[in-house]
């Protein structure tokens, strides 16, 4: 497990239109088409809209934090790698461990969570599927993703495209359609004080920004995959911003597409409304009928896949990375001898998602939020400030604008999420943490690295 693995070196072919085209199908996917009833439930109304502007804030300050650190250190892993090298020592050893600890599982459920997407939507075309056909659909799409990603870089590159295209046809007809009807009346058709502010109004606040940020992930994806990007000092920053500002503007047209022509209070609370599952297939039977709500349902699940392909592409190049400098199992840094790519952690990420499929899905996002935010997120941060600090003359090809404000607003903002996620699923996010560090120790003194240079 120690021991570093040598191979050799990836392809760079991802240029900026391949890169923002993975960002956008991992940030769009089905997660604002299987969101918006438990968006609009968080705060009981329109006014829940409030969370999707509090997220952007969140993600475009994080956003200037992944672009300087993407740009400044470019390579397989993302978050691995600017943990363990920008901490450094004893420290960047346990936060790169930690983020593996709880990749492992947050990284396969935010896959399993478009796969759950996927079956949910196929409801509406076969609404006699059970649970447990539904959990047999979602894993049929895991292996059919796992078979595509099973080629060579170039030809994923061609592929990512393809589903950028028809998740932007999808999304585009989604807006379009809303803009015919939209109705300001039903849109905006707010309850009683319902910007009276209060700890309820707070923790309802809380809870649809979370469902914002959820939405959002992705906008990062292409540092995962740093060593084949083409020009990465360039590419890097500018498929992070170019995604966040575009899918910023798609997700609040789609939004208001939607509540602009059926009523919030048809499908919430979402619990007491089984077709809030597949809310923008009953908004198209709404205006156009059953037929083209079917076949545009079919679109919906295109988008779906589209994102869990993204997804997993580059989530698998997580562990590879980790592998390499021997901090995790040597297998997982194994290339595919012809098709040059890391099979060994394709395969496990990928297994891993399909089993995580049978969890609901508000547990699923609750749980993969949470468990990111005081590694992945707040220690990035950490690491650009440290980094500022003590090396401010190394290079860096992007820098974030208006240092260090954008940090300081993305710091506050998952602190934010963090405090009002609920004492459960806070307990969850802690408890896993704490787990992680006694891993941690019990790893590195079975492995023998206690001597490690701090």
């Amino acid at each position: 497990m120690t021991t570093p693995t040598t191979s050799a070196p990836l392809e760079r072919r991802f240029g900026l239109l391949q890169a923002t085209a993975l960002n956008m199908s991992n940030m769009i996917g089905v997660g604002p088409f299987i969101t918006i009833p438990l968006l609009m439930s968080a705060l009981g109304g329109p006014q829940a809209l409030l969370g999707w502007f509090a997220a952007l804030v969140i993600v475009v300050a994080d956003g200037l934090v992944w672009s300087e650190l993407g740009a400044m250190m470019p390579g397989s892993g993302g978050t691995y790698r600017y943990l363990r090298d920008g901490f450094g020592g004893r420290t960047g050893q346990l936060m790169a461990f930690l983020f593996i600890w709880q990749f492992i599982l947050s990284g396969p459920l935010e896959i399993a969570s478009g796969y759950i997407g996927f079956a949910n939507y196929a409801r509406y075309v076969f609404p006699a599927l059970s649970r447990e056909g539904a959990f047999v659909l979602a894993a049929a799409v895991g292996i059919a993703n796992i078979a595509l990603l099973y080629r060579r870089i170039e030809s994923v590159g061609r592929l990512t495209v393809s589903l950028w295209i028809g998740t932007m046809v999808t999304t585009l007809a989604v807006i379009a359609t809303g803009a015919m009807h939209f109705n300001p009346h039903v849109a905006f058709d707010t309850p009683p004080d319902a910007f009276k502010f209060s700890t309820g109004f707070l923790l309802g606040l809380g809870a649809a920004t979370r469902i914002g940020i959820y939405d959002y992930l992705g906008y990062y994806d292409i540092c995962y995959i740093g060593d084949e990007v083409r020009d990465p000092g360039r590419v890097i920053p500018r498929s992070i911003m170019l995604s966040v500002i575009a899918v910023a503007i798609l997700y609040i047209a789609i939004n208001l597409s939607v509540i602009g022509v059926l009523p919030w209070r048809s499908f919430v609370p979402n619990t007491a409304h089984p077709e809030a599952d597949f809310i923008v297939s009953i908004f198209m039977e709404r205006i156009y009928g059953s037929t083209v709500a079917t076949i545009f349902t079919a679109f919906i699940l295109w988008t779906a896949f589209g994102s869990v392909f993204a997804l997993l592409l580059g989530y698998s190049r997580i562990p590879y990375a980790a592998a390499l400098d021997g901090t995790f199992f040597r297998v997982f840094g194994r290339i595919h001898p012809q098709k040059r790519f890391p099979h060994v952690s394709l395969l496990v990420i990928g297994g891993l998602a399909i089993l995580a499929s049978a969890i609901p899905l508000d547990i699923v996002i609750a749980s993969l939020i949470t468990t990111r935010i005081l590694v992945q997120f707040v220690g990035q941060i950490a690491v650009l400030i440290r980094l500022r600090s003590k090396e401010p003359e190394r290079p860096r090809p992007f820098r974030m604008w208006l240092y260090p404000l954008p940090a300081l607003i993305a710091l506050g903002g998952w602190i934010f999420v963090f405090a009002t996620s609920g004492g459960e699923v806070i307990g969850f996010g802690l408890a896993t943490l704490c787990a992680g560090i006694v891993a941690f120790l019990v790893w590195r003194k079975r492995s023998g690295t206690a001597e490690v240079a701090a």
